[in-house]
């Protein structure tokens, strides 16, 4: 799909009136999906800013999408109401998704070239950092039976795990397992027996509530191996599925807290509003933030999204909190940093979060490497003197099992 019909096929989108869209202008429409780093870039001072007092040894994203449809024999499968127009806002979504990851231009051969684009953004880092790609299950419904038509879209953990094998010094995997399927505790046996680094759930999409007794023998499980469940928290507007919004409530994962499983809670619960103990409702953040002072064993938020435009405003609030840096864990949510749209680099300007003089160097770095992007622009953010302490991009030993 050449630029013009992208546009064509993307262009009535204004009149939706997403909060968002004026910033186009500013971001650019469309990643352009360039190859390699140029030398400017890669010896750039403020490349060498970003590196400095880490060790990229321990440096892993924690947070990344492997996406799939299908095509070579990855068992992956994506909703086909998201190529109808029909279903506008998912329409959309697949559209800019799939530029994200570089598989606009790419019939039948989606499922390779994601992964071939991966590699090359990895390719931008030390030899020795790595990241997480997760698998993600089918919706079910109460009985423990997958809905696919309720399902945005299914990426097998067989699949996730190959790709791992596949890219040992550069991948990990994370597996999907919804709790309520009947065999869900032999799949969890299964994972673990094939290196699954991590758990991932998006209870409102999935239809998982982690607040539900029958998470117990699951949660036993997770903690019996120390495999650690990285679940969103929060309004979730990226996938759609099962809509049960009320799901994401981050006081339903002290269920899991309270049952020895170590909990990340994506995106630091950045978005939307929830109940808290008294029935009022308040920024989900709020809530997360109250079980962050609590101190509640287990419980960690990764940075994923952040920067993006509807989250800055809690990202100044994250940077100010180093006594939280220690349990905070850095991801990109890859491909969502190749949406262009989604993170303002002015924005963080204005909001005093990023010096100017750095715009030029990430505005060029996204254009050539979305993913080192959107890990310089954590390392260079700041707030009154504050930046993310060097811990949050060293996730590599949060993996390590203590009872592996």
């Amino acid at each position: 799909m050449n630029r013009r019909q992208f546009l064509k096929r993307a262009g009535f989108v204004g009149g939706l009136g997403l909060a968002g869209w004026s910033l186009w202008p500013q971001a650019g429409v469309l990643n352009p999906c360039r190859a390699g780093l140029p030398a400017e870039l890669a010896g750039h001072p403020l490349m060498q800013q970003v590196w400095t007092g880490i060790d990229p040894a321990k440096v892993w994203d924690v947070h990344a999408h492997l996406v799939g449809v299908g095509d070579s024999n990855s068992g992956a499968w994506a909703n086909p109401k998201m190529d109808s127009l029909w279903n506008p806002l998912q329409y959309i979504q697949k559209i800019f998704y799939m530029n994200a990851g570089c598989v606009h231009d790419a019939p039948g051969q989606i499922d390779a070239s994601f992964v071939a684009r991966l590699e090359n953004l990895m390719d931008g880092f030390p030899n020795s950092a790595q990241i997480l790609l997760f698998a993600f299950d089918w919706a079910h419904d109460e009985q423990g039976r997958p809905q696919r038509e309720a399902s945005a879209f299914y990426v097998p953990n067989a699949y996730a795990a190959r790709v791992a094998r596949e890219h040992p010094t550069r991948m990990q995997w994370a597996a999907s397992i919804h709790p309520f399927r009947k065999d869900a505790l032999a799949a969890l046996e299964d994972a673990v027996a094939n290196d699954a680094r991590a758990m991932k759930w998006l209870p409102a999409a999935m239809g998982i509530d982690p607040g539900s007794p029958r998470c117990d023998a699951f949660y036993r499980l997770l903690a019996k191996h120390d495999l650690p469940l990285i679940t969103h928290a929060g309004h979730e507007a990226a996938v759609a599925g099962t809509a049960r919004q009320d799901y994401g409530n981050p006081l339903k994962l002290r269920r899991a807290l309270d049952l020895g499983v170590r909990v990340v809670v994506a995106h630091c619960a950045s978005h939307g509003d929830d109940l808290d103990q008294t029935g009022k409702r308040r920024p989900s953040f709020d809530i997360f933030a109250d079980m962050m002072d609590a101190n509640r064993p287990g419980l960690y938020g990764d940075i994923s999204a952040m920067p993006q435009f509807n989250r800055a405003e809690v990202l100044k609030a994250v940077l100010a909190r180093p006594d939280w840096h220690g349990r905070l864990l850095n991801g990109s949510d890859y491909p969502l940093p190749g949406i262009l749209p989604l993170t303002s680099l002015g924005k963080l300007v204005k909001l005093n979060l990023l010096d100017a003089d750095a715009k030029p160097f990430l505005s060029d770095l996204r254009e050539h490497n979305p993913l080192l992007f959107d890990f310089a622009l954590k390392r260079l953010l700041r707030h009154n003197g504050s930046h993310f302490a060097h811990a949050v991009f060293e996730t590599r030993d949060f993996f390590d099992r203590k009872n592996a």
